[in-house]
């Protein structure tokens, strides 16, 4: 018996899992102006020119372990309980079957098949998703052939390597989380493309510590066995790669997922926003160093906390001491990128007060209580948070801070889903971008939505942003 499934961690999650989830108290979602910056486009080149010419270590910081099957739950849904919504999609996917990259990789007989509607759905459906086939239902998302690319078929770890290099001619490392049992098939992909491009980077991946997946209760609150004994255990979320973040070593770390990616013809916008907002994270960064290094650094601190709306407007740094101001500025930032809401599923940027004190995080809808004022102020959030972010994780001194220690362990996630058709309840941690950077100074800017193409499902890569842009 691990440390994750001792005794006394069974109790410890027992108790978090059926107490009452912890409340966010959202006092106001970020809007323009209070709490998320524009730039013009003047502003911008200037952030983007300190970012091509400074001397920073980069590294990309990219989770990646997440399986592919979501992308395609609508062909398992329509052949198991057609509907006219599933049966629309499913249509949609069929009729635009050659579009697809994977296309490329169906044999011929099986491509002739398609074009003349001989093939039966269901032998087609599990051609492509079971392992005696493509096995696109069993990859990770990263490894499924997103692109097509003159003679080329690309996938989202390949399309992260094209566009993060171009970045700066300067090397760019990547770090991808990722699942283990695919570990021969990702580097295999990952070195393809070093090898086309001639461009020397770094790349490197771990796992998901198994020691923090959360056990799995059932409806008595007792924790649910396997067939063979042991106890059900899930991966505690996205939270759960805190540890992995810590581990990473660069002055600059660009954080995103590895299913917002745009095809490699049309990622112009991308670059140039990462670019930004490394550039405005160097500049931040130098200016809290030089009030760290000023023996009366109150009022430069209002000058800029206007300029970038940190903390809470009504914060009043000049009844705090150095020391206490210190404390405030010294901790891990983050400058993060967020895109117009235009009805995404997902978190974004809210004031939040908490022991009388008010700083910006990055919530998630399910966090937020669905009725009543809480819901009313969600629905009023102008913008939404595309996991496009730019963080430091150095103190002035240039040492690595122990991201744990600004980590709020009281923002868990209760997840309700089933095992053999039966509910289960377990604990997500706090998410790697809300409760585990609750303690983080942070710079919310406006970003286009351009820079916002995730791959949901299959039918996403039908979308513009996905397509060669010369075609």
């Amino acid at each position: 018996m691990n440390s994750a499934t001792s005794t006394q961690e069974i109790e410890r999650q027992r108790q978090l899992v059926f107490n009452k989830q912890p409340a966010i108290n959202i006092v106001a979602p970020c809007k323009l102006h209070d709490g998320v910056i524009r730039h013009s486009t003047f502003e911008k080149n200037r952030y983007m020119l300190s970012f091509l010419q400074s001397s920073d270590e980069v590294r990309f910081f990219i989770p990646a372990s997440g399986s592919g099957s979501r992308m395609f739950q609508f062909l398992y849904d329509f052949l198991s309980y057609p509907s006219e919504e599933t049966r629309g999609k499913t249509e949609r996917f069929l009729n635009a079957i050659e579009d697809f990259a994977f296309f490329e990789l169906l044999p011929f007989e099986l491509k002739e098949k398609v074009r003349n509607y001989t093939i039966d759905l269901d032998d087609f459906v599990s051609y492509l998703l079971k392992e005696e086939g493509l096995g696109l239902g069993i990859m990770p998302k990263g490894l499924l052939p997103f692109h097509r690319s003159r003679s080329f078929i690309l996938n989202a770890f390949q399309e992260q390597l094209l566009q993060g290099i171009r970045l700066r001619e300067k090397n760019v490392d990547f770090h991808f989380t990722i699942n283990p049992v695919f570990d021969a098939e990702i580097q295999q992909t990952l070195n393809s493309v070093k090898e086309l491009t001639g461009r020397k980077c770094e790349t490197s991946t771990s796992h998901q510590d198994p020691t923090t997946d959360a056990i799995a209760f059932d409806i008595n609150q007792d924790p649910v066995q396997r067939s063979s004994g042991e106890l059900l255990t899930r991966p505690s979320g996205h939270g759960a790669l805190l540890n992995n973040l810590n581990q990473q070593r660069a002055d600059i770390i660009f954080i995103k997922n590895i299913d917002n990616v745009q095809h490699e013809s049309r990622a112009d916008t991308s670059v140039d926003h990462l670019r930004y907002l490394g550039g405005l994270l160097q500049v931040i960064r130098d200016e809290l160093k030089a009030i760290y290094n000023q023996s009366e650094p109150h009022e430069k601190l209002v000058k800029l906390n206007e300029k970038y709306q940190i903390f809470d407007a009504s914060t009043e740094f000049s009844k705090l001491s150095r020391r206490d101001l210190i404390a405030l500025i010294n901790k891990p930032l983050r400058v993060c990128g967020m895109v117009r809401n235009e009805g995404q599923p997902g978190g974004g940027p809210f004031w939040v007060e908490e022991n009388g004190k008010k700083s910006k995080q990055i919530v998630e809808k399910s966090q937020i209580d669905m009725k009543g004022n809480q819901y009313r102020l969600m629905v009023q959030s102008q913008f939404f948070n595309p996991v496009l972010m730019a963080v430091s994780t150095k103190d002035f001194d240039d040492e690595y801070f122990n991201l744990h220690d600004f980590c709020d362990e009281e923002k868990y996630f209760i997840v309700d889903k089933k095992f053999e058709g039966n509910p289960i309840q377990f604990m997500e941690r706090p998410g790697l971008w809300n409760g585990s950077m609750a303690d983080w100074l942070t710079v919310f800017v406006e970003v286009p939505s351009a820079t916002f193409t995730p791959v949901k499902t299959a039918l996403d890569l039908l979308t513009p942003e996905h397509r060669d842009l010369e075609k």
